[in-house]
């Protein structure tokens, strides 16, 4: 049964590539020739509603971070609370959770129902994206970075004033 399951996954995706027409190849290569790329400064934004795309992308171009995430992804408390199980978050005692990086796939999780505006989001993302410049687990050394994010967001919201 394995077997058959693996056998019609192969052939379909030969299929679906265009492989096996006599025109196989031109369907590569225009396939490729559309696809998006990806480049060291981009990242995407799922699940935002457009202000928050636009306020997050916003704080993090002030913020100038040396790491980027690859994904941040706006969730439902739900799926935020599976996703932190899934991935092993461990909170420190005495602690909560409203946002978490996952370090090896660079991927921010937003808690899209304890989202509570501007100021907390550019708190808690600098802090975040000290997680990845730092590379490290340890708050202590997110914190350590997020000061100085912190610090970018405040003189440019005095600026703008």
């Amino acid at each position: 049964m394995k077997r058959v399951i693996c056998t019609a996954l192969f052939v379909l995706g030969f299929a679906q590539l265009g492989w096996g027409q006599t025109n196989g190849d031109a369907n590569l290569v225009s396939a490729e020739a559309t696809a998006p790329e990806l480049s060291a400064n981009s990242y995407a934004v799922l699940g935002a509603t457009p202000e928050q795309d636009a306020l997050v992308r916003a704080q993090i171009r002030v913020m100038q971070p040396e790491v980027l995430p690859l994904r941040i992804l706006f969730v439902p408390h739900w799926k935020y609370i599976d996703a932190a199980r899934i991935f092993h978050l461990h909170v420190p005692t005495g602690y909560t959770s409203a946002l978490f990086t996952h370090l090896p796939s660079r991927s921010t999780f937003v808690d899209s129902d304890r989202y509570m505006g501007e100021e907390w989001l550019g708190c808690w993302m600098a802090h975040e994206l000290g997680h990845l410049s730092s590379n490290s687990t340890k708050e202590e050394d997110a914190e350590k970075a997020a000061r100085e994010y912190r610090k970018r967001l405040k003189q440019a919201h005095i600026k703008a004033r």
